[in-house]
């Protein structure tokens, strides 16, 4: 990287996102879920988070372009944010509060999962808008039940889902719902040594899913696979997979990395230096003074901190500065971090950082193991003093396989 690379007078910090790599990555994950007739599963491309921090509505219509057939999210203000920018894709959102505007929801054709509380609460919303002379008789709330296989958070349990579903059943034959599909959660599919609870899962979700088309009486578009499910338990794909980190370029597995996969990273970290300067040995460096200069050398100071979403425990990690890699010194403070350019550097403030990306070669799973946690918590906690820069070095859409 050179100083051109970063623009002080654009950034001072940001978040790039490449969005080639976002359609490269949706391309791959078609590809993984091919049946052997040809057809294949629908791919429901998650971009809850604000898309894993990478920008929901540009990863959402990169993803469109690529050939993802529907959008994840947590929330249904997520959902409607969506629809505010005009992304038509059908849109899933199945974490609600009593806050949530399920009426909203009904009006912006968002779909809605629901385990308990919700189904009620989503007739109660159709109810209201026709009350009010918003929604015609045809409107409906439309449904995905979720069921819990063994994960236990979110779901319907095995005990409580027939009368979850027969009671799903009465309000669509009253005309205030439409049930379209079913779907749970895997725990453990991202360890492989554990494909044994995995199955136990699947075959829980397929003795539930089967029942509540009885009980419905129609089909159900069913989806359990996530990420790593997607692209290890093809047994899991059923109709639809909703695929996540993957759509990222990140691997969820500890022992196999992206490139491995065929997955691109999107995101790059990037900043400039704010400060270059000789020091001597036995130079304390930040908070602790945890680390001390054991020579004199040259310190460059990095402005981002654990504000911006760099975790103040790290230690011994780098970033790329002036075409090398060189170390991070000392504790992680609030909006900065200390870098060791070494006793003969030439770097000056304002050359080019890249805390992890592709054009550095560090990935963000370095980052995320000196800090004891995972790449998905790292790429979604970047703060809000960090830019987001979408980029697209080849604009023109990539064909659907």
């Amino acid at each position: 990287m050179s100083r051109a690379d970063v623009n002080p007078a654009d950034t001072e910090r940001a978040v790039r996102i490449d969005l080639a790599a976002v359609r490269h990555n949706v391309g791959v994950l078609r590809e993984r879920i091919r049946r052997p007739d040809g057809s294949r599963p629908l791919l429901t491309a998650v971009v809850k988070a604000d898309a894993y921090g990478h920008g929901a509505v540009a990863v959402a219509r990169a993803a469109a372009a690529a050939g993802a057939d529907r959008l994840g999210v947590a929330h249904v203000r997520e959902a409607l944010a969506l629809r505010a920018a005009g992304v038509p894709l059908p849109v899933l959102a199945w974490l609600h509060t009593g806050a949530t505007d399920f009426a909203a929801a009904v009006e912006a054709e968002v779909t809605l999962g629901v385990s308990g509380w919700d189904l009620d609460a989503a007739a109660d919303a159709v109810r209201g808008l026709r009350a009010r002379g918003g929604a015609g008789p045809e409107a409906r709330a439309v449904l995905h039940l979720k069921a819990d296989t063994g994960l236990g958070r979110h779901g319907c349990t095995p005990e409580r889902w027939p009368a979850f579903v027969a009671r799903a059943a009465e309000l669509e034959a009253a005309g205030l719902v439409r049930v379209e599909g079913v779907f749970s959660h895997l725990g453990v599919a991202d360890e492989p040594d554990r494909a044994a609870e995995t199955t136990a899962q699947l075959l829980r979700f397929e003795r539930m899913a089967a029942e509540a088309a009885e009980t419905l009486g129609h089909p159900l578009l069913r989806h359990l696979a996530n990420t790593p499910a997607t692209l290890a338990r093809p047994d899991t794909h059923l109709d639809m997979v909703r695929v996540g980190l993957g759509l990222y370029g990140l691997s969820p597995f500890a022992e196999v990395t992206a490139a491995e996969l065929g997955l691109r990273p999107a995101m790059s970290l990037v900043t400039v230096l704010a400060n270059v300067k000789a020091v001597p040995a036995g130079q304390g460096v930040s908070y602790g003074f945890r680390h001390v200069t054991a020579e004199p050398t040259t310190l460059g100071l990095v402005p981002v901190g654990y504000a911006d979403g760099v975790p103040r425990v790290v230690e011994g990690t780098r970033v790329h500065v002036g075409g090398r890699t060189v170390p991070v010194v000392g504790r992680i403070a609030m909006d900065q971090f200390v870098v060791d350019l070494g006793p003969d550097a030439a770097d000056a403030p304002g050359d080019a950082v890249e805390l992890f990306g592709p054009a550095s070669g560090i990935p963000v799973e370095e980052w995320a193991a000196a800090a004891g946690t995972i790449n998905y918590e790292l790429v979604t906690r970047i703060g809000g003093r960090v830019d987001r820069q979408h980029v697209d070095p080849t604009p023109t859409q990539e064909a659907r396989p």
